[in-house]
């Protein structure tokens, strides 16, 4: 993981409204899944502690919770970026660095994901669960096909904020399929 920060030093957000989940069923899990959507992760920030049998990530989090509702069809320029901070006034969104653990997991998977790539940017679409013989398979799906899949003994997943959110003019939009407008 990248930081200042020791391993075993826990960093807490101190914003009020800081996001603190925890899932332990498919229900809670699809809960995260919807939290964590369109979240950008820097392959160097995903580890595996065997030992400990966790999985961790810090994702770029997109702060869905306080996303205005979109007016008119929610087109944004391809070109747009995160706010410089001189243009807070005209930032409607926010992002934040957010930490995912899940305890348990005593295999894990990827495909079209080289860990060896620690700079590659993934954008995390979902997290989807089902059962297995002895456990649960954990699914996370990136755009571009990447997938890591985590054999685990159950649900058991954390959801911390870890710092301060900042602005973003940016908002993640999704083509809707069969709509060739959007698909083009």
């Amino acid at each position: 993981m990248s930081g200042e920060h020791g391993p075993n030093e826990i960093i807490r957000s101190t914003a009020p409204d800081a996001l603190r989940l925890r899932a332990e069923d498919a229900d809670g899990l699809h809960t995260l899944s919807a939290v964590l959507q369109d979240s950008l992760i820097r392959t160097g920030d995903i580890a595996y502690f065997p030992e400990q049998q966790r999985f961790a990530l810090v994702a770029n989090r997109f702060r869905w919770e306080h996303a205005p509702e979109v007016v008119g069809n929610g087109d944004q320029p391809e070109t747009a970026v995160d706010a410089r901070f001189e243009d807070v006034a005209h930032a409607v969104y926010e992002r934040v660095h957010s930490g995912l653990r899940i305890d348990g997991v005593r295999a894990v998977q990827r495909k079209n994901i080289d860990p060896r790539d620690k700079g590659r940017i993934l954008n995390l679409m979902a997290i989807t669960c089902e059962p297995i013989a002895g456990g649960q398979q954990i699914t996370l799906e990136f755009s571009h096909q990447g997938v890591i899949r985590l054999e685990a003994d159950r649900i058991l997943c954390h959801l911390e904020d870890l710092d301060e959110p900042w602005p973003t003019t940016w908002r993640p939009h999704h083509a809707v399929e069969g709509n060739p407008a959007e698909e083009a």
